[in-house]
């Protein structure tokens, strides 16, 4: 059994068990989250959501916060003796997906 959810503006292809990282949500570490927009359910039969699936679930247990590795930007303009040297660091949460559950 497979769903199909979203959040931070990305969709994911979750089953149960897996682990996954989404943009940072405000969840303590160990608390359960509900994630309920949840577009398609395959589970032998493929139910489509118009545009979210009525009732249906994916629960989580947050497992880290924590921000991913370094981005460097560097901008330079050739002879203008312009230089520009820029770091991010993007915060993620870190999810296992306990079950799926479609509410009929």
């Amino acid at each position: 059994m497979y769903a199909i959810i979203e959040t931070g503006g990305k969709q994911l292809k979750v089953e149960a068990g897996d682990t996954i990282y989404t943009e940072k949500l405000d969840v303590e570490v160990g608390e359960t989250y509900t994630f309920d927009k949840v577009l398609l359910v395959s589970d032998g039969t493929v139910t489509v959501g118009k545009p979210y699936i009525e009732g249906a679930t994916v629960t989580a247990t947050v497992e880290k916060q924590g921000k991913e590795r370094k981005v460097v930007v560097y901008k330079y303009k050739p002879k203008k003796h312009y230089h520009k040297k820029q770091g991010h660091r993007q915060p993620y949460t870190q999810f296992t997906i306990n079950a799926i559950t479609v509410g009929e």
